[in-house]
C-alpha cells in the first residue's frame, strides 16, 4: 500500500503526517531523518491496528503540486 505523506518544514526541522492515518506522525532535524521517522510510524501504526483487530483504512489521499504564474 501507499500511503500519502505530508512533510512540512517548521522554525526546528521538519514534522510530517499521514492523512489516511489519524495520529501518524513524525518529527526529525533534516527531511532525512523525518522521512525515514515517518516510513517507521506508519508500519508501526498498522501493525498496531492490525493487532488491536481495528479496521485499516486503504489509501485515499493523494498529493499532487500545482503551478501558479503570478
Amino acid at each position: 500500500m501507499k500511503y500519502a505523506v505530508v512533510i512540512e518544514r517548521s522554525e526546528t526541522g521538519f514534522g510530517a503526517y499521514v492523512p489516511d492515518l489519524p495520529g501518524c506522525v513524525a518529527v526529525g532535524e533534516t527531511l532525512e531523518e523525518t522521512e525515514a521517522l515517518i516510513r517507521e510510524a506508519v508500519e508501526f501504526h498498522l501493525e498496531g491496528l492490525h493487532q488491536d483487530g481495528v479496521f485499516v483504512p486503504e489509501p485515499t489521499a493523494r498529493a499532487e503540486y500545482i503551478e501558479v504564474i503570478g
